[in-house]
């Protein structure tokens, strides 16, 4: 037998058994796990390991997690990301969590990107983001005492490139699964939902009231989005195209895409531009501020009149309900800390 061989016989990946939640796989199809890049331990582990390290930045300072913080729902609760050189950003960072069900395939706020692996490309590179390159970047994990033999375990080749780096990145992401707040305890009849609670659930659901199931979902999909793009009417005059930007078609233009309302509590400001610092103001907004303009997206009945006019109570009773999709575990959990 060659080295080759034994070396291929001694690390052969173990495969990694996601633990998919009941309510997932009672309401959704299954993960969206790509052939060429199945989950294994040791792709995981070198994931996560990844999503950690300073290295992939140019000056050795920032890592994923700079962003997207475990402890807030992997985002950074600021408007905009700082960058290595302390620039700004435009956009607010995402938070990450269930994305193997997005079954798109679209990521980022504009749907620049497809797939999970391509996403895990774009801030290593950007030069208000990481802003260094990936032959530099391989080459310090190259030259790292542990990083040749954690890719020999994960890929079976100790020779470092950045499509073996965003691969395993990618892995150890279609791992972070949110799937135990309050209100999913509810749905297991693990936990009661308070007056003020269930009133709100009401009010989200209601066309007349609420409305927000359209883009956001009900207890029949637990990821309480629909991973589309929609502008929701938060401009008449678009400073950002948002989807418009990367399909080049007009009618895209102020179409974002619609985040999750899991883990809100953790995840403020809100908006892909983080201009509203509470949910106080999201509320408001849906209820008073809808602005009209030619890509307004169908489904805000309600724009004609500025919004659905909710009442105090019934902004208060929405806010506490939307807080039972926090998922105090997912923040928590020793197997995303670094």
């Amino acid at each position: 037998m060659n080295c080759a061989s034994k070396e291929e016989e001694i690390y052969t990946p173990i495969a990694y058994n996601l633990k998919v939640p009941a309510l997932f796989s009672e309401k959704l199809i299954g993960p969206l796990i790509p052939v060429n890049n199945p989950l294994t331990e040791e792709g995981v582990t070198l994931g996560k390991k990844l999503f950690f390290e300073k290295l992939l930045s140019r000056d050795n300072t920032q890592s994923c997690a700079t962003c997207h913080s475990p402890k807030k729902a992997f985002t950074d609760q600021l408007q905009f990301s700082l960058g290595i050189n302390n620039n700004l950003g435009t956009r607010n960072a995402m938070p990450l969590f269930n994305l193997a069900w997005n079954f798109s395939e679209r990521f980022s706020w504009d749907g620049q990107d497809f797939s999970l692996e391509n996403q895990a490309f774009t801030p290593i590179t950007n030069p208000i983001e990481m802003d260094a390159n990936w032959q530099e970047v391989t080459a310090k994990l190259q030259n790292h005492p542990t990083y040749p033999d954690l890719f020999l375990r994960a890929f079976g080749t100790a020779k470092i490139d950045s499509t073996l780096v965003v691969k395993a990145i990618a892995q150890f992401e279609r791992t972070l699964i949110s799937a135990n707040s309050k209100f999913d305890k509810y749905l297991r009849d693990e936990a009661t939902l308070t007056s003020a609670e269930k009133n709100g659930f009401t009010i989200f659901m209601e066309e007349e009231k609420g409305d927000c199931f359209h883009c956001h979902g009900s207890e029949n999909n637990p990821l309480w989005t629909d991973n589309e793009f929609h502008n929701n009417g938060l401009d008449r005059n678009f400073t950002d195209l948002g989807l418009g930007a990367i399909t080049g078609d007009p009618r895209d233009n102020g179409k974002f895409k619609t985040p999750s309302i899991r883990n809100l509590a953790f995840t403020a400001p809100y908006m892909h531009d983080g201009r509203f610092a509470t949910l106080e103001e999201v509320i408001e907004f849906y209820s008073t501020g809808l602005q009209p303009s030619s890509t307004i997206d169908p489904l805000m009945k309600q724009i004609n009149r500025g919004g659905v006019n909710l009442s105090t109570q019934e902004k208060a009773d929405l806010k506490a309900f939307l807080l039972t999709l926090s998922d105090f575990d997912f923040v928590n959990s020793p197997a995303f800390q670094e």
